[in-house]
């Protein structure tokens, strides 16, 4: 019989009603006690880390939910983590970058709709959740709504629908239906020894970029932020008519802080390569992002800003690879 460890962190899941609205406040007792009674292959035993909303989730939260993993690592077979949905996907990246070499699968979900609601998402997540954490796998993941997405994958799409998550630029891992788990693929990590590393830099901005964008905001940026995730238009140029960011950019690189080039477009990424727009921004010591999701290049910004103050290391964090992050970026491909 395997054990898994469930791990609740608050979130919608664990909510109940309170004065201003919706508020976390189930006991791992309660929560576990809304789960059918249908685990005759594993022993679950639950811990409570924290009982917020995932608004109020902060990043070095993560390095608790991540070291909490990495404590009980060798008494448990796979883990559940609950979690609120809104910044779920921030969390499973993160997850992904703190745990190398995971040989037992560590599995976030939550719901829509709180567990002790009639009507609710919830038990079918959390059972999914703990059959797929009896699985022989390695690595982050996120359960809902029947489908096990990869943890740096994962965007939020829909705020009241059960199917809440998409996985982007990168096929499901497989469905869960019931007792059966079908694979679409199978992530293999070559990782040999299971490590934990949280040092973060939380000093990082996120602009989204539109019409009209002032150069002077950087101004204001650059004395606050170690480093700038920009979500340009498209393939991923700035404007450098009329409005010229590029001068910042060439002033903030100088300055040694990391600016990461992403898109709006959330399918298929970034190329800065394909327009004049583009190649004028990859003259500059820019990082570029490939097809990651923003949720996932904020929490490797983060880690890889907290492993290292090189400029030159960091870029080649970020576009290296790491967790099934990133579709590999060819030099020979972008024509550089």
């Amino acid at each position: 019989m395997k054990k898994i460890l469930l791990l609740a962190t608050g979130g919608t899941i664990a909510s109940v009603e309170g004065n201003e609205g919706l508020v976390p406040g189930l006991s791992i007792e309660e929560l576990l006690n809304f789960l059918p009674e249908t685990f005759n292959n594993m022993e679950v035993d639950g811990k409570i880390l924290m009982n917020i909303d995932s608004t109020n989730l902060q990043p070095e939260q993560w390095g608790k939910i991540a070291d909490a993993v990495y404590t009980h690592y060798h008494d448990y077979d796979g883990f559940v983590i609950t979690h609120g949905t809104d910044t779920l996907a921030y969390t499973s990246s993160a997850l992904s970058y703190m745990l190398h070499g995971l040989e037992k699968p560590v599995v976030l979900t939550g719901s829509q709709v709180p567990i002790s609601f009639k009507k609710t998402d919830a038990k079918r997540n959390v059972v999914d959740a703990l059959r797929f954490a009896l699985e022989d796998i390695g690595g982050v993941f996120i359960v809902f709504d029947g489908r096990v997405i990869l943890g740096t994958r994962a965007i939020k799409m829909r705020t009241k629908s059960y199917d809440a998550f998409e996985s982007i630029n990168h096929p499901y891992v497989a469905y869960v239906n019931k007792d059966e788990v079908k694979y679409q693929w199978k992530p293999v990590f070559t990782a040999k020894k299971l490590s934990l590393n949280t040092n973060l830099c939380t000093d990082v901005f996120l602009m989204k970029l539109y019409p009209g964008t002032k150069p002077e905001i950087f101004d204001s940026l650059k004395d606050l932020y170690k480093g700038i995730i920009i979500e340009s238009f498209g393939n991923g140029g700035l404007p450098f008519e009329g409005r010229n960011l590029l001068s910042k950019i060439q002033e903030l690189t100088e300055k040694g802080i990391a600016i990461v080039i992403t898109t709006q477009c959330l399918e298929e990424g970034e190329n800065l390569f394909l327009y004049e727009v583009g190649r004028m921004v990859a003259h500059h010591q820019v990082i570029l992002s490939g097809d990651m999701n923003t949720e996932a290049i904020v929490a490797k910004l983060m880690w890889a800003l907290g492993q290292t103050d090189s400029l030159e290391q960091v870029k080649e964090i970020i576009e290296t690879p790491l967790a099934g992050d990133l579709t590999i970026i060819s030099d020979k491909e972008d024509g550089r």
